[in-house]
């Protein structure tokens, strides 16, 4: 009886499923920190947008909110320290996931890399629905033009 508890003690702490591995979709890549993501963001484009400032953020989430009720709350960021980073992925028959990266900076410019890579269905799926993704990151303000980079 005691083998079959030590055994089964030794099962659960050695579980791999248990460990969280650190993914390159890990939203804190270079001070990026993920503030908002959904599925649904009323954007049928892939865009990419710097916000510097709130009246940019409050164009977007009221786009974001017109079919819903009551709504995605608005972040409350200190333009004046922190810029944001929103990537809309447009029209997606599956999910996604981003991951936004640091290429290189220069005195002049900073190029951020996206990439986009395919999320694992659970299950088999029959029906496939659309998707419209949208990923807002909270980044250090910088007073350079950041420019960015698909990458599938």
């Amino acid at each position: 009886m005691r083998f079959l508890g030590f055994f089964l003690l030794v099962l659960v702490f050695s579980c791999k499923a248990q460990k969280e591995p650190k993914t390159e979709t890990d939203p804190k890549i270079d001070n990026l920190v993920l503030l908002a993501h959904d599925n649904y963001s009323n954007v049928s484009e892939y865009q990419t947008q710097v916000i510097r400032d709130q009246k940019s953020l409050q164009k977007f989430y009221s786009q974001v909110n017109k079919t819903r009720k009551p709504g995605l709350p608005v972040p409350m960021i200190d333009f004046n320290k922190e810029m944001l980073i929103l990537v809309c992925l447009g029209e997606q028959r599956s999910k996604k996931k981003v991951a936004v990266s640091k290429v290189t900076e220069s005195d002049e410019e900073m190029v951020m890399e996206v990439k986009v890579l395919d999320e694992k269905a659970k299950g088999e799926v029959t029906i496939q629905p659309m998707y419209y993704p949208f990923y807002l990151y909270k980044a250090p303000l910088v007073d350079k033009t950041v420019s960015f980079q698909k990458k599938l």
